[in-house]
């Protein structure tokens, strides 16, 4: 069993790039649990944790509504963002420079094997992360992600989550609003939640929050949560 992370910031990245290079990731621990069970072999495991700011793209998940996309083709490009139809679960989503996107890929076999648990730790994250900066958030019954003012006419998303699992290996991730431009929001109805906010960290408090500091903020508390033994820089 292994509890070590390869913690890698690719900084700013493009989508498909970042995608394909965790679907790599995905399918070499894969590979290497179908080669153990063939061959009663112990090889172990690699789990990571990607860190990363996409220029502006808007996904859609696979059980997603196409009409939650409020943008033709020429629309998307004239906003300057790009489109993609992927496979992680959940609607539709928005990411984009000062939002603070974390992908683990982990063996799930390495921690717990539970999807629900999983998610509901990745809420948790978030939710300690963001109490530092004193903004109390909570879970919204039915409605993966973390949100403030939940269950109120006032609830908004401050963090979206979606993600995939194979063979109990993760990818995809959370997306954190930190400094993020929320204008690209109206053009979404975002994950296909509709009469609901999205906000940021910068609007909650009224100021510019430090990337990098919020991000040694979701790792200890991701380190603390997981059980993990140590993130190694990558």
């Amino acid at each position: 069993m292994n509890r070590n992370i390869l913690l890698k910031d690719l900084t700013l990245k493009d989508y498909k790039e970042t995608w394909d290079y965790q679907t790599e990731l995905l399918q070499e621990i894969v590979d290497t649990k179908i080669s153990n069970r063939k061959n009663s072999e112990t090889v172990t495991t690699k789990n990571h944790f990607l860190f990363v700011e996409h220029p502006h793209v808007y996904t859609l998940g696979k059980s997603g509504d196409l009409s939650n996309l409020l943008l033709n083709e020429i629309q998307i490009k004239e906003k300057g963002a790009t489109f993609y139809k992927i496979n992680r679960g959940g609607d539709i989503t928005y990411h984009g420079p000062g939002q603070i996107v974390g992908y683990p890929i982990l063996d799930l076999e390495n921690f717990f094997t539970d999807i629900h648990k999983y998610l509901r730790l990745l809420e948790e994250t978030i939710i300690l992360t963001i109490a530092e900066y004193g903004i109390k958030s909570t879970r919204s019954e039915g409605e993966t992600g973390v949100w403030l003012d939940a269950g109120t006419p006032f609830a908004r998303k401050i963090c979206a989550m979606g993600i995939r699992s194979s063979r109990w290996v993760t990818m995809h991730g959370f997306a954190l609003n930190a400094n993020a431009d929320l204008g690209y929001f109206d053009n979404i109805i975002p994950c296909g939640i509709r009469g609901k906010a999205v906000t940021s960290m910068e609007v909650e408090l009224n100021r510019k929050v430090d990337i990098e500091e919020i991000k040694s903020k979701i790792l200890k508390h991701f380190k603390a949560l997981f059980e993990v033994e140590k993130f190694i820089d990558s």
